[in-house]
């Protein structure tokens, strides 16, 4: 009934409260449950009610008939009270009652749900012994209601909560959407690193790229303004955990015999336990840690087995590793090749079919024809005006593309491509759209990196072929500009796949096979998947930014060896002064910003970049700058 007293008291009366204007807000006598004293009590309470509404009906009475005389001042005066004094009565009335309406409002907040437990057990640890006494069965009776809710939740992955009172509830957390105010960024140009940028990575800031970090979504969440203050966090989360889990079984049509209980059959021996934890008087945190880390230790080991043995975990992250981290080289160089007069242009309706048949014949090139694995696999073109819902498409797990501007055409297919994987349950849980996505996010930039090197290895070939014909002097200025590329892309290449890819996923593997622990598992995926976008410098916005400029820079001069046969004319000469200029500018800021880095101390991923371009000490004698 606290729900209805406090609307009672807002004004807000109900079949509980009823309200009559000669007796006022009174307690309904229908109601068998209430005990003669309580009538009593909410009857004087009731009395505060009464005066409110009457106070807040005059208000509302006579600002109005005041309003109206505002608007018909030329009418006759009207019968009744009016005038601004009396509106500047009900002014000050109003402002009279606000401490009343924020102190039924801090009632509600300190009393709603779970916060009573709060409430009840502060005021169980005074020094009175007969008031704690009896607080302290009040709280153990108010606690039988969260062991209710607590065994509909762990153990048969049901929210009972009708109220919204537990401290699980579903929908994502309210403090995860919560985003910083972007700064506006500098110009990354010829001055090199401004005291903003290098302070940007000292701190290690990271892009806030829209989609990119986002919180994988949840069905579930913890509401910590309902966990009692005697209930660690750390508790809360294993309990949300536990339902979560317990949910996904009772949810999925799968063969028992296959997955069996996730609780291992032993439903009805935690239920006693949670029983016998109701009965006791006093509420003992140790005895209720060591009860959820039972239960959570059962779900946890039963989803590793499911997980690693069962769905063979490890086989899953080698196809991830094969195709989103092109582990499987020859595939994407084979598909390179034969999407690449599809992909330099912008994307139509037709780019999608077609880029997914040139990756069907890239595997049978290779010989690549898993008829299991194969169909499980798509690769997406996010052109415009397509619906988003057929971008996405009905697949299971499917990996929604990059967002981009809703109506804003992709300079080329390669922008807009994406590649999506059909996960099969449970697999699901740990590999969830928003993983998904992070890891295309990875997947187009190390296919950038790829189709850039095998561009500049077909410069090789060209300028071979070439070498022949008479030579001028803009030839001798591409040799030279193209070995200089070459050599930072094929350096950049040798680091993301073997520092980064190979060295982050032998640890992700020992790690998999040192514990029989799925939330361990889901630890250590989250942290392989965080380093792949920090060591890879995505998230690294400065330097993310420079690579990005050297990959385009690269691009142009590809092209524009490719299109002259012949020795260049003047435009493109000139053409290929920019882009000698445009490659010593962001090698050399590409330097300043390793260099700055790695004096001080801050990033081994950056040195150790650095130490793969400078080995030799060529990129520090050319004063930092390539491409002279």
């Amino acid at each position: 009934m606290i729900h209805e007293l406090l609307l009672a008291l807002s004004g807000y009366p109900g079949t509980i409260f009823t309200w009559n204007k000669r007796t006022g807000l009174q307690v309904s006598q229908d109601l068998p449950f209430l005990h003669p004293s309580e009538t009593s009590v909410l009857n004087r309470l009731s009395k505060l009610g009464s005066d409110y509404i009457r106070f807040t009906e005059f208000i509302e009475q006579h600002t109005g008939h005041v309003h109206q005389q505002e608007h018909h001042t030329n009418q006759p005066s009207q019968t009744g009270l009016h005038g601004i004094y009396l509106r500047a009565f009900c002014t000050g009335l109003d402002s009279i009652l606000q401490p009343y309406r924020q102190a039924l409002l801090d009632l509600e907040q300190e009393i709603h749900g779970c916060q009573i437990l709060e409430t009840v057990y502060k005021h169980s640890c005074g020094g009175l012994p007969p008031v704690r006494m009896a607080l302290e069965k009040i709280l153990a009776v108010c606690h039988g209601v969260m062991y209710k809710q607590l065994a509909a939740w762990m153990l048969h992955g049901l929210l009972l909560d009708q109220s919204e009172e537990f401290f699980v509830k579903q929908g994502p957390s309210a403090g995860g959407a919560a985003a910083n105010q972007e700064e506006d960024e500098e110009d990354l140009g010829l001055g090199g690193l401004s005291g903003k940028q290098l302070r940007e990575l000292q701190d290690l800031r990271l892009i806030e790229e829209e989609n990119m970090l986002a919180p994988s979504l949840q069905q579930f969440s913890l509401r910590t303004e309902m966990l009692p203050s005697y209930i660690p966090i750390r508790v809360a989360e294993k309990i949300l955990f536990v339902g979560e889990s317990v949910q996904m079984f009772e949810n999925h049509n799968h063969s028992p015999s296959r997955a069996g209980s996730i609780l291992k059959h032993q439903e009805d021996l935690f239920a006693a336990d949670l029983h016998r934890l109701k009965q006791q008087p006093l509420f003992s945190l140790v005895d209720f840690e060591n009860l959820i880390d039972r239960i959570r230790s059962t779900v946890a080991e039963h989803l590793w087995t499911l997980m690693v043995e069962e769905s063979d975990l490890l086989e899953q992250l080698k196809i991830i590793k094969d195709f989103y981290l092109l582990g499987r080289g020859e595939l994407y160089q084979v598909f390179i090749d034969l999407a690449q007069h599809m992909l330099k242009t912008p994307p139509t309706a037709v780019t999608e079919h077609d880029v997914n048949v040139a990756f069907q014949q890239a595997a049978h090139k290779v010989l690549l024809d898993d008829d299991n694995l194969l169909p499980l696999l798509h690769l997406t073109v996010d052109y415009q005006g397509k619906d988003g819902k057929e971008a996405t498409g009905p697949r299971d797990g499917a990996t929604p593309p990059q967002d981009t501007s809703p109506r804003e055409v992709p300079p080329t297919g390669w922008a807009a491509l994406g590649l999506t994987y059909k996960v099969q349950w449970p697999l699901h849980i740990l590999f969830t759209p928003a993983v998904l996505e992070k890891y295309n996010v990875v997947f187009r930039y190390l296919l950038s990196v790829r189709r850039v090197q095998s561009q500049l290895q077909h410069c090789w070939a060209l300028q071979m072929q070439r070498k022949h014909l008479k030579s001028s002097q803009t030839d001798a200025v591409k040799w030279r500009l193209r070995n200089h590329m070459a050599f930072l892309i094929d350096n950049l290449q040798y680091y993301l796949q073997v520092d980064v890819l190979e060295s982050q996923f032998s640890q992700l593997l020992q790690q998999i096979n040192s514990t029989r622990d799925f939330e361990s598992i889901r630890l250590a995926h989250d942290h392989f998947l965080s380093n792949l976008l920090a060591q890879s410098f995505i998230l690294l916005k400065p330097v993310f930014h420079c690579l990005n400029e050297i990959l385009e820079l690269c691009h142009n001069f590809c092209s524009l060896v490719s299109q002259s046969v012949v020795s260049l004319d003047e435009r493109g000469t000139a053409q290929l002064d920019i882009l000698v200029k445009g490659f010593r500018r962001q090698s050399s800021l590409l330097f300043k910003i390793l260099s700055s880095v790695r004096n001080h101390q801050i990033n081994s991923d950056l040195a150790q970049l650095l130490l793969r371009l400078d080995y030799n000490k060529y990129y520090t004698q050319a004063g930092g700058t390539l491409g002279r």
